[in-house]
């Protein structure tokens, strides 16, 4: 069986401008990266748009060990559309290379379904995250600078909160001491990194919808506190413009092409679980202009993920999705239901039966929650039964809910075709899209909605730190902004091991802090941590290249 690496070199790449005609892109807004990557022009959104386009999103049941191929099927699933000769462009996140050299090893589908050239998009692509990187660290070097230079803004060196970043797991660098040595040394201070889909430049990227509104949300950024408690900003320091001027480049969205040729936009990627998980506005608004289908995704299950993707940015960008994949495996539902993972392989419909309210709460959620016509698709594995596969339609559709197989890892579009069918028929039907809370509710009773509604817990405790945070927060006029939930990927609830759908649980907030400039708060909890570590053995162990450039190990 042939690695997702070695089937994505054996495919032949259409040149860029081939793929820049199929999605009817004038060559005269393309900048090329070499043969295969170009980078849009933005001057391209400026023309007329679609008024028609359908918004596909797709999200996923709570992952697990595994797996559930969200990526793989958003991507097979745009292939399906094409071969039922749709006009369909699909837009996806950018992978870190935090987790590429750390359990992934590769985030660009798989099989069949992939992006390519994948060992570009997992690597170093066009360079749009080290770009972050360095608009990150260029604030972090100022605010010291400033500090070192006089301190005009009087910032107390023990609330700032902006922290240096690097696109790499590395848990050495969570809690670092600098400036130390003395005289033209720095001023001494406890500072620590992030990883850097972690910054909230990343989220301002992702969220900003052009160059002007960049750099006034860059200008936001909060990057501590004054020694009497008033926010100092990226504004203050005079930083937003060269910031702007390291991402005005990046901020154009990436174009390449997947394993069957259809267009492709790849740009941006916050995490899921500290971030708010979704692909640039401006990619997907490309996507959309450019396709009458644009298929896009959501990190993480569909608590996380889809929850942010509708609340946050299709709050931000006036979005409106017209129909929602949820994608999963019985495998995965079987570990939700109990069963280890070196068992999967056998048919178990107990466990299986256990594990579906998983998938029916992330169902109902999207349907009744947010109003959104909802397919269910399942990633089609060999060691699947009939009666696993029975048992899983029949109980979606008790509650109104298609099922359809997957199997685009082996077959490319070809297996997507029955998805795409279905998903055409849903952008059909009546869409009552909604979100999950108002904004002009307090936090904490944002926070307890997503907390009840979504996540079918309890309630919320907030710590006293938190408590005196948001009394801050809103006392500084920021009690309005959306909620970004900081949590664990794998259960409804804060606590990782609550696997299925638990109940009668309460979310313990520990912090609450404002992301200014991307324009929302951000509620951590757990202990979800903004800089990830490598696992025992780093995927970076099995990557390889040979005298010849060719990359292995990807996978």
């Amino acid at each position: 069986m042939k690695s997702d690496i070695e089937i994505a070199q054996g495919t032949q790449m259409k040149n860029i401008l081939e793929i820049a005609k199929d999605a009817h892109i004038d060559s005269s807004y393309i900048e090329q990266y070499g043969n295969f990557k170009a980078k849009i022009d933005l001057s391209l959104l400026k023309n007329e748009s679609k008024s028609n386009s359908k918004l596909i999103l797709v999200t996923a049941i709570s992952p697990t060990p595994a797996g559930e191929g969200k990526t793989t099927t958003t991507i097979g699933l745009a292939d399906g559309l094409r071969k039922i000769n749709k006009n369909v462009i699909v837009a996806l996140r950018e992978p870190s290379l935090g987790p590429v050299f750390g359990i992934k090893g590769g985030a660009a589908g798989g099989g069949y379904a992939q992006v390519v050239p994948m060992e570009d998009i997992n690597l170093h692509f066009t360079g749009d995250f080290h770009a972050i990187g360095a608009a990150n660290n260029l604030l972090a070097a100022m605010l010291d600078n400033h500090i070192f230079q006089g301190n005009s803004l009087q910032i107390d060196p023990e609330k700032i909160t902006w922290k240096r970043c690097v696109d790499m797991n590395d848990r050495q660098l969570r809690f670092v001491k600098d400036g130390l040595g003395g005289g033209k040394n720095g001023v001494p201070r406890d500072d620590g990194y992030d990883i850097t889909v972690a910054s909230e430049i990343m989220a301002v990227f992702c969220l900003a919808s052009s160059i002007t509104d960049l750099k006034n949300r860059l200008a936001k950024l909060i990057v501590g506190y004054t020694y009497d408690g008033k926010p100092v900003t990226a504004g203050d320091l005079k930083a937003e413009g060269a910031m702007t001027a390291l991402l005005k480049d990046a901020l154009k969205p990436n174009l390449v092409q997947t394993l069957e040729h259809t267009p492709a936009i790849v740009h941006g990627g916050p995490f899921a679980n500290i971030a708010h998980g979704c692909n640039s506005v401006i990619a997907t608004k490309m996507a959309m202009k450019l396709g009458d289908y644009a298929v896009t995704e959501a990190g993480f299950g569909a608590d996380l993920g889809a929850e942010k993707f509708l609340d946050i940015k299709c709050r931000f960008a006036n979005l409106k999705p017209s129909c929602v994949v949820l994608v999963a495996t019985i495998r995965a539902l079987k570990m939700h239901g109990g069963m280890d993972k070196s068992e999967l392989n056998n048919e178990n419909l107990d466990a299986l039966e256990k594990g579906m309210p998983n998938l029916l709460r992330h169902l109902s959620n999207m349907k009744n929650v947010y109003g959104l016509p909802t397919v269910v698709a399942v990633n089609k594995f060999p060691t699947d039964s009939d009666s696993e596969i029975n048992l899983v339609i029949n109980k979606c559709k008790q509650v109104g809910a298609n099922v359809i197989l997957s199997d685009v890892w082996a077959n490319g579009g070809n297996g997507g075709v029955e998805l795409a069918k279905e998903v055409v028929r849903l952008c059909e039907e009546p869409n009552n899209f909604k979100f999950s809370y108002e904004l002009d509710n307090t936090i904490e009773t944002k926070i307890e909605t997503i907390v009840k509604r979504v996540y079918g817990g309890s309630g919320v405790e907030f710590t006293h730190e938190a408590k005196e945070q948001i009394e801050k927060l809103t006392n500084l006029g920021f009690g309005n902004l959306p909620i970004c939930m900081a949590k664990t990927q794998y259960s409804f609830s804060d606590d990782m091991t609550k696997l299925g759908a638990p109940e009668n649980f309460t979310v313990t907030v520990r912090e609450v802090k404002v992301s200014a400039g991307a324009g929302f708060i951000v509620a951590l909890t757990g202990s979800i941590m903004t800089m990830p570590g490598l696992p025992k053995v780093p995927a970076a162990e099995k990557i390889d290249v040979d005298e010849n450039g060719k990359i292995t190990g990807l996978f």
